[in-house]
This record gives C-alpha cells, structure tokens and sequence, in this order.
C-alpha cells in the first residue's frame, strides 16, 4: 500500500511532532528548529541532525554527521525503516545520538 501526500504528511509531522516532545524530555541541552517542514536538532558539540520529507519519493531523509540515510514507512509495522543499514528510525537514532552528542537516549518505536 502506498501512500498518499496527505497520508504521507500527515505521518511526517506526527512523527517530528513526536521527535520533539522526545528531545524536549530528554532534558539534554539542544536547539531544535522546525522550519518548512525540516527538523534541525543542533548539539553543543555543534554537529546537527536534520529531518526532511522527500515528497516525491514518500520517505524521510536524515542527515547526520555520519551520513545521508533515507526512510521508507513501513505500514505493516507502522515504522520508519532504512534499507540500506537495516535499521529502524529509532535504532539509527539511538547510534547517532552516541556517536554524536555521547548520551545514551532510548527512543521508542518510531
């Protein structure tokens, strides 16, 4: 099943909507910046992570310090997957937030 644009942005700013409460809980210190449609998370470090739709392509890109990783929504599993690493959206936001702010977050599904 493939989605639709509404469907398709309707998903995406549920899921920054989500993304934010999560970094306003964690109690680290981050600018979060939600313009046009892309998230910025900026670390003390300075290093950044950014979240964009890709409307054309229905998925969700990521950018961090490293790499490009593209996101499919899988709806049988209701989550955000990255077929070139094979990780879910919040195991490759548990490897990035180590690698880059050094903290250890536990992100639900996503």
């Amino acid at each position: 099943m493939s989605l639709n644009s509404s469907q398709f942005h309707d998903l995406i700013d549920t899921l920054q909507e989500q993304l934010e409460d999560l970094f306003d809980e964690s109690e680290l210190d981050l600018d979060i910046e939600n313009q046009g449609g892309i998230l910025t998370i900026i670390f003390t470090n300075g290093s950044q992570l950014i979240f964009s739709r890709q409307e054309p392509l229905k998925q969700l890109w990521l950018a961090a310090r490293s790499g490009g990783f593209h996101f499919d929504y899988l709806h049988t599993e209701q989550r955000w997957y990255c077929a070139t690493e094979q990780l879910y959206l919040d195991a490759m936001l548990n490897k990035i937030f180590a690698e880059q702010a050094e903290v250890a977050l536990d992100f639900p599904p996503l």
